[in-house]
Order: C-alpha cells, then sequence, then structure tokens
C-alpha cells in the first residue's frame, strides 16, 4: 500500500492528506496563485477547505509570514470563493 504525502494546514496546524488541502504557491517571480494541480514550482502553503480555517489564516497572518510578503486581498477573495464551492 502506498503512503499518501501528508502536510500542515497554516490555518489550524492539523495534518492531512496532501490531496484533501489547497495548496497556495509563490513562484520565483513573486506571484501568490492558487495551484489545483499541487504541481506547479514555487514554495506552496497549503490550507484546509473549511472557512474556519480559513479566517484563522486571515487573522493570524500566516500566509503573509511563509512567504514573507504582503498578500494581497485577491488572494483571500478566491480562496473564499473556492472553499464556498
Amino acid at each position: 500500500m502506498k503512503k499518501l504525502p501528508q502536510r500542515t494546514c497554516i490555518g489550524c496546524g492539523q495534518q492531512k492528506d496532501k490531496r484533501d488541502l489547497i495548496r497556495i504557491v509563490k513562484n520565483n517571480q513573486g506571484e501568490i496563485f492558487l495551484d489545483k494541480s499541487g504541481k506547479e514550482p514555487g514554495r506552496g502553503a497549503y490550507i484546509c477547505d473549511n472557512a474556519e480555517c480559513l479566517e484563522k489564516l486571515i487573522k493570524s497572518r500566516k500566509l503573509e509570514k511563509s512567504f514573507k510578503m504582503k498578500i494581497e486581498d485577491n488572494i483571500y477573495n478566491k480562496l473564499k470563493e473556492m472553499i464556498k464551492e
């Protein structure tokens, strides 16, 4: 049986299967975007697919700390839309 890769949600801190989380990527040009495939090159951060983790993430600014840069509101808005679906 193949072992599934585990990642930690930066919102709640729980470890979950990589495929159950949403990946946010910062590429070499400093662009931040959502990675639906999970294979885009760049620094990745993971968040659970629920609104509570997103609120914790926004409130604590952990995404900004992970990427060491200011995160624009449109990234958070895209995450909110993705989680509502």
